[in-house]
């Protein structure tokens, strides 16, 4: 029997590619830049423009009252972060957009989609790269057509690991992240990372290339689509706290395995964040 999902997720991969031949146009043009929330935390035109194209491209396709729609850009202009149990769209048009608006070259779009709160697929285009990781519950992760497998390794000395520093910049949190680096550096690892994309990080521990990605503060359209990649290509995903993760929390650990994630949870100093479900949770 063919799986009900099968047809959506060949078109996510369809809509990426095209959201991310627009941001490669703009890449050559003109960028204007907004601040969002602080002075460091960006948004451009081509984010409000390219979410729109996939959100439109979705409707046109499915039907505009079929699906829900979680879109980093809709809930910064004031539409609710709901999961429900209706199947849900979970958009970032340009994950990386400071990286884009600076042309450093990691910028991504990344599409997930739930059914029951659970994550059924995820895909994420690192445009720049033109690399489409993609990963099907069930079937699989990978690259373009290369099947994605996770690093082997177990021994924390021997990891590299990837972070991010985030956009807040209140110093009791940048106190505690760059602390937290410092633990982990004195391990010691290998060395820290950080591509400024979180699903691009994702990726990079789904296809080996790091043992662990941790950040608090990420959003759900963030990691949603790499959730999927990581635990397909045979990774895993906890809280920073160790316990069961969760989507809405903005706490993330994704390894490769439990042995390097619990090593890193020993280390990370946490703090408070806003969950992106808080007003539902609130009521």
């Amino acid at each position: 029997m063919a799986d009900p999902w099968d047809r959506a997720y060949d078109f996510a991969v369809k809509v990426a590619r095209r959201a991310g031949e627009e941001i490669r146009k703009a890449c050559e043009s003109e960028i204007k830049v907004m601040i969002k929330s602080s002075a460091v935390d960006l948004v451009t035109k081509t984010d409000e423009r390219v979410e729109k194209i996939i959100i439109s491209m979705l409707k046109e396709e499915f039907g505009a009252n079929t699906y829900n729609f979680i879109g980093e850009e809709s809930v910064a202009n004031g539409k609710p972060c709901i999961l429900t149990d209706k199947p849900t769209w979970i958009i970032d048009p340009v994950d990386g957009t400071t990286n884009f608006v600076h042309g450093f070259p990691f910028v991504a779009v990344s599409i997930a989609f739930a059914v029951k709160k659970q994550l059924e697929f995820g895909v994420v285009y690192s445009c720049l790269e033109d690399k489409m990781y993609k990963a099907r519950k069930g079937k699989g992760a990978f690259c373009d057509n290369d099947r994605l497998q996770v690093s082997d390794v177990k021994d924390i000395n021997k990891s590299l690991i990837i972070s991010e520093h985030g956009t807040d910049r209140s110093p009791e949190k940048v106190t505690k992240i760059f602390s937290t680096m410092q633990r982990i550096l004195r391990i010691p690892v290998h060395g820290l990372r950080g591509s400024g994309t979180a699903a691009t990080n994702m990726c990079l521990v789904a296809c080996g290339a790091v043992e662990a990605f941790f950040e608090i503060g990420i959003h759900c359209w963030d990691i949603a689509a790499g959730a999927v990649i990581v635990t397909e290509a045979g990774g895993m995903l906890l809280d920073v706290d160790g316990g069961p993760f969760d989507l809405m929390s903005r706490r993330m650990v994704s390894a490769n395995n439990n042995t390097i994630a619990q090593r890193i949870i020993k280390e990370i100093e946490i703090f408070p964040v806003e969950r992106d479900d808080a007003e539902i949770s609130k009521k």
